[in-house]
């Protein structure tokens, strides 16, 4: 099992760890702050290294409980120890996409009733994609951009804790995707929230404050269906 550091602290930018399995350019660690990606939120990349020995860490992923880091080269099986180092501008670019999207969805659900049904972010911009039940127009996605902004505005904390899986799911809100993505296997349910705006369910990586998120600008939007809606933006 690998010890998810960044699920406690998603500002650790540095870290050291025991190596636990080598296989050609594959690392496993005995505990990471490596995010492997997931919910729409990338992989983080880096670099991993003791000494004179150095790598880049261009992928992560997780299988079962460990995370697999993926180098663009080979480390000694000698090694027993690295340091891990994040690349923390791309890190905080998605922390801060991330937070923006819970900030929507948490709109878009409480004034229309709409859930969301994908959504991807990357280091300068993001989308997401949403059930929307009325009609979609250029008047709607402005107010949608200028609630999102009043909340961003209210400068609000951001904190994270567990519940059971049996208390996640007494609160629908919190599982705020059009399909329950929670697997029968999770006993607990990470939440994320955002003080008097929004909570549910989520495995990844946030700011702590609102403040952090700066404004979000929607630069396009789009119908990908009958109901189902795409909104793009950028922050600044």
């Amino acid at each position: 099992m690998t010890a998810e550091l960044f699920l406690k602290d998603a500002y650790l930018k540095e870290f050291s760890a025991s190596v636990e399995g080598l296989n050609g350019r594959e690392v496993v660690l005995d505990r990471t702050a490596f995010y492997p990606g997931g919910g729409g939120q990338p992989a983080d990349k880096g670099t991993l290294g003791v000494g004179p020995i150095h790598a880049s860490v261009v992928d992560v992923r997780r299988e079962g409980g460990r995370i697999i880091h993926v180098l663009d080269g080979t480390i000694p099986g000698t090694v027993k120890e690295l340091n891990g180092a994040l690349d923390w501008e791309r890190r905080h670019a998605h922390m801060r996409y991330h937070t923006a999207l819970h900030v929507l969805s948490a709109v878009i659900y409480r004034a229309y009733d709409a859930r969301v049904t994908g959504g991807q972010m990357r280091v300068d911009r993001s989308r997401m994609d949403f059930s929307f039940p009325g009609e979609w127009t250029a008047e709607v996605v402005g107010e949608i951009e200028r609630q999102a902004n009043e909340a961003l505005g209210l400068n609000r904390p951001v904190r994270v804790y567990e519940l059971s899986r049996d208390e996640a799911l007494e609160r629908p809100e919190l599982i705020r995707t059009q399909v329950n993505l929670v697997p029968e296997r999770v006993k607990t349910v990470r939440i994320v929230e955002i003080e008097g705006i929004d909570a549910q369910a989520d495995g990844g990586t946030h700011v702590a404050n609102t403040e952090e998120v700066g404004r979000i600008e929607i630069t396009g939007h789009k119908s990908k269906g009958r109901q189902n809606k795409r909104v793009e933006f950028v922050l600044s």
